[in-house]
């Protein structure tokens, strides 16, 4: 799938470690869908590596069928084998140039950066899409701050799309305005209530205020 910028505007990021019902999940993220997530992150960080992939699979069925993103965390090895349409990886994870050559040029290549330097290094290296952050405090992501400067002269000095990460809510999202970033990742405030639609719903309403 060939990544068009619109896909990144409200880009899920799973967090189901609280739970292990794939009835469940499958609910969550259908329901995530249909209020209007324009991509999916599979990101569970204790996962063993049958769990991941089973849930790669799953999951990426899901948004096969719905015509969206699915992207698998860290791991290029369970993307290419659960035909995901891309990997996220950080710095400390596999390198962006490796990545790319392993999943080949028709797949989506999500890297992580937190400085202007590392923005540009992925660039080059084949990236498709930045995510930056953490950009507040976060349950999900214990990261190091960005600062909201940082994140504008990352927006600046590349020409890929940037999407902000880390903490983010309905009651802080609107202070990125401004900051040239084309979507937001978030996980707890999609995937922790019990009404996934309406909460994915209530996000895009703020989002009308920043993009």
């Amino acid at each position: 799938m060939k990544l068009d910028k619109n896909f990144l505007k409200l880009y899920a990021v799973t967090n189901f470690d609280t739970f292990d019902d794939s009835i469940l999940i499958s609910k969550k993220i259908t329901n995530a869908i249909d209020g209007g997530v324009t991509c999916i992150q599979l990101r569970e960080k204790n996962y063993d590596y049958q769990k991941f992939l089973e849930r790669s699979i799953l999951i990426g069925n899901i948004c096969k069928k719905r015509k969206i993103p699915f992207i698998v965390n860290d791991n290029v090895e369970i993307s290419i084998k659960s035909d995901a349409d891309g990997v996220h990886v950080g710095q400390e994870d596999l390198d962006a140039g490796e990545s790319r050559s392993r999943i080949g040029k028709d797949k989506i290549l999500g890297v992580s950066v937190k400085t202007v330097d590392q923005a540009l290094k992925a660039q080059k290296d084949g990236a498709d899409y930045l995510g930056v952050g953490s950009m507040f405090e976060s349950t999900t992501k214990q990261d190091t701050m960005v600062s909201f400067f940082t994140l504008k002269e990352i927006c600046k000095s590349v020409s890929i799309p940037v999407v902000a990460i880390g903490g983010i809510n309905i009651l802080n999202v609107e202070k990125l305005k401004g900051t040239g970033i084309i979507g937001i990742a978030a996980s707890s405030c999609i995937f922790s209530g019990n009404n996934t639609r309406s909460d994915v719903k209530n996000i895009l309403e703020h989002l009308k205020n920043i993009f």
